[in-house]
Protein backbone atom coordinates (compact mmCIF):
# COMPACT_ATOMS: atom_id res chain seq x y z
CA UNK A 1 0.00 0.00 0.00
CA UNK A 2 1.58 3.15 -0.59
CA UNK A 3 1.38 5.62 2.32
CA UNK A 4 -0.65 9.31 1.58
CA UNK A 5 2.21 11.58 3.32
CA UNK A 6 5.23 11.02 0.96
CA UNK A 7 8.02 13.12 1.27
CA UNK A 8 9.10 15.45 -1.50
CA UNK A 9 12.49 13.81 -1.48
CA UNK A 10 11.39 10.40 -1.94
CA UNK A 11 8.39 11.34 -5.22
CA UNK A 12 11.43 13.40 -6.77
CA UNK A 13 13.12 11.54 -9.27
CA UNK A 14 9.94 8.86 -9.39
CA UNK A 15 9.92 7.61 -12.78
CA UNK A 16 6.45 8.34 -14.25
CA UNK A 17 4.76 5.69 -16.61
CA UNK A 18 1.29 5.36 -18.58
CA UNK A 19 -1.36 2.85 -18.57
CA UNK A 20 0.29 1.16 -21.61
CA UNK A 21 3.81 0.68 -18.85
CA UNK A 22 5.48 3.44 -21.45
CA UNK A 23 7.95 5.51 -19.34
CA UNK A 24 6.35 9.31 -20.14
CA UNK A 25 9.44 10.73 -17.91
CA UNK A 26 10.39 11.87 -14.08
CA UNK A 27 9.02 13.77 -11.78
CA UNK A 28 11.40 17.11 -11.43
CA UNK A 29 10.13 18.85 -8.84
CA UNK A 30 6.58 19.80 -6.47
CA UNK A 31 5.24 23.86 -6.70
CA UNK A 32 3.95 24.56 -3.30
CA UNK A 33 1.47 26.92 -3.29
CA UNK A 34 1.93 28.82 0.32
CA UNK A 35 -0.78 30.91 -0.31
CA UNK A 36 -2.96 27.96 0.66
CA UNK A 37 -0.65 25.27 1.77
CA UNK A 38 -1.27 22.79 -1.29
CA UNK A 39 0.91 21.03 -3.93
CA UNK A 40 -0.45 23.58 -7.01
CA UNK A 41 1.44 20.78 -9.78
CA UNK A 42 4.12 18.50 -10.31
CA UNK A 43 6.65 19.07 -12.44
CA UNK A 44 7.36 16.38 -15.23
CA UNK A 45 10.22 16.12 -16.93
CA UNK A 46 10.15 14.54 -20.78
CA UNK A 47 12.76 13.62 -23.07
CA UNK A 48 15.72 15.23 -23.77
CA UNK A 49 19.64 13.59 -22.70
CA UNK A 50 21.27 14.86 -19.54
CA UNK A 51 18.50 17.81 -18.99
CA UNK A 52 19.33 19.69 -22.25
CA UNK A 53 16.25 19.41 -24.48
CA UNK A 54 13.77 17.68 -22.23
CA UNK A 55 10.29 19.11 -21.96
CA UNK A 56 8.84 20.14 -18.75
CA UNK A 57 4.80 19.99 -18.47
CA UNK A 58 2.55 20.60 -15.14
CA UNK A 59 1.00 17.77 -14.06
CA UNK A 60 -1.97 18.19 -11.42
CA UNK A 61 -1.23 15.87 -8.23
CA UNK A 62 -4.39 14.17 -7.88
CA UNK A 63 -3.53 12.81 -12.10
CA UNK A 64 -0.62 10.75 -10.47
CA UNK A 65 -0.65 7.80 -8.24
CA UNK A 66 1.96 6.50 -7.25
CA UNK A 67 2.29 2.55 -6.99
CA UNK A 68 4.51 -0.09 -5.36
CA UNK A 69 4.65 -3.13 -7.52
CA UNK A 70 6.60 -6.15 -6.87
CA UNK A 71 9.58 -3.88 -4.76
CA UNK A 72 9.41 -1.35 -7.82
CA UNK A 73 7.72 2.28 -7.35
CA UNK A 74 6.54 4.30 -10.04
CA UNK A 75 4.00 6.92 -10.40
CA UNK A 76 1.06 6.28 -12.83
CA UNK A 77 -0.29 8.88 -15.31
CA UNK A 78 -3.31 8.15 -16.94
CA UNK A 79 -2.36 9.92 -20.37
CA UNK A 80 -1.35 9.41 -23.79
CA UNK A 81 1.78 10.66 -25.01
CA UNK A 82 -0.25 12.77 -27.58
CA UNK A 83 -2.26 13.94 -24.70
CA UNK A 84 1.35 14.71 -22.95
CA UNK A 85 2.75 16.51 -25.88
CA UNK A 86 -0.73 18.58 -26.08
CA UNK A 87 -0.34 19.60 -22.48
CA UNK A 88 0.38 22.99 -20.77
CA UNK A 89 4.26 22.74 -20.79
CA UNK A 90 7.55 24.95 -20.40
CA UNK A 91 10.70 25.88 -20.95
CA UNK A 92 13.43 24.50 -18.18
CA UNK A 93 14.88 28.23 -18.18
CA UNK A 94 11.47 29.34 -18.76
CA UNK A 95 9.13 28.09 -15.43
CA UNK A 96 5.97 29.89 -14.84
CA UNK A 97 5.92 33.40 -12.54
CA UNK A 98 4.23 32.41 -9.43
CA UNK A 99 1.52 32.70 -8.99
CA UNK A 100 0.05 32.45 -12.39
CA UNK A 101 -3.18 31.07 -11.52
CA UNK A 102 -4.31 31.07 -14.89
CA UNK A 103 -1.65 28.77 -16.39
CA UNK A 104 -2.33 26.50 -13.13
CA UNK A 105 -5.95 26.31 -13.74
CA UNK A 106 -5.04 25.31 -17.71
CA UNK A 107 -3.49 22.64 -16.41
CA UNK A 108 -5.77 20.97 -14.83
CA UNK A 109 -8.63 22.04 -17.05
CA UNK A 110 -6.13 19.83 -19.79
CA UNK A 111 -6.50 16.83 -17.39
CA UNK A 112 -10.48 16.64 -16.48
CA UNK A 113 -10.09 18.28 -13.27
CA UNK A 114 -12.27 21.54 -11.95
CA UNK A 115 -10.17 24.69 -11.69
CA UNK A 116 -7.11 24.93 -8.97
CA UNK A 117 -8.41 28.25 -8.26
CA UNK A 118 -11.73 26.90 -7.57
CA UNK A 119 -11.10 24.40 -5.60
CA UNK A 120 -7.92 25.95 -3.44
CA UNK A 121 -8.69 29.80 -2.58
CA UNK A 122 -5.91 31.97 -1.65
CA UNK A 123 -4.90 33.33 1.63
CA UNK A 124 -3.37 36.17 1.98
CA UNK A 125 0.40 35.96 2.79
Amino acid sequence: MTPSVLSSSSILGTTVRNHSDKNVGKIKDLMIDWGNGSVAYAVLSFGGFLGLGEKLFAIPVEALKFMNVGGEEYALLDITKEKLENAPGFDSDQWPRNPDYTFIDSVYSHYGYDSYSSRYPRRPL
